[in-house]
């Protein structure tokens, strides 16, 4: 972590089509198959996204998430956070500001996928409401060619 990044506060903006190659190159540093910036460029634009960015001064984006909403649900497709700003609490500045507007767009439930091998992940999910749905066997792919599962996340947005 460098000292700038450390010190540099952090805003929570909604993510702009120009924004796509950036959060496309932060994508590519943390995921094994990287989204090229046309497709997230797409995602940002559809009508039922729910896209943020976590930027420092000068709109440099060290962090994103991508949801869509669809009815009552909402489902977060991509959600990360550059390696050298980890740990500084920006995951969890980007899920709150998910969860606080898929509650708004009235969705009842949001949902994510996460790899079986990320615990980082999971403990910030976990600590945030979420709770195993499901499993996907064999889910995602890894630079080797092995499969890995995941695990389907949910966590209710309104009070029953």
């Amino acid at each position: 972590m460098t000292d700038a990044s450390s010190r540099a506060p952090v805003s929570l903006l909604w993510s702009i089509p120009d924004d796509a190659r950036a959060i496309a190159a932060v994508h590519a540093t943390l995921f094994p198959t990287p989204w090229e910036p046309d497709a997230v460029q797409a995602l940002i634009e559809h009508p039922a996204a729910v896209s943020l960015v976590a930027a420092l001064p000068g709109r440099k984006i060290v962090g994103f998430v991508i949801a869509q909403i669809a009815a009552d649900e909402a489902e977060i497709l991509s959600i990360g956070v550059a390696a050298d700003t980890q740990r500084q609490g920006i995951g969890r500045k980007l899920l709150d500001g998910t969860i606080r507007a898929a509650t708004r767009a009235e969705a009842r439930r949001l949902y994510l996928d996460v790899a079986e091998s990320n615990s980082a992940a999971r403990a910030l999910y976990a600590a945030c409401g979420f709770a195993e749905a499901g499993r996907r066997k064999a889910y995602y792919t890894l630079p080797d060619g092995a499969r890995e599962d995941a695990f389907l996340l949910a966590r209710d947005l309104v009070k029953v």
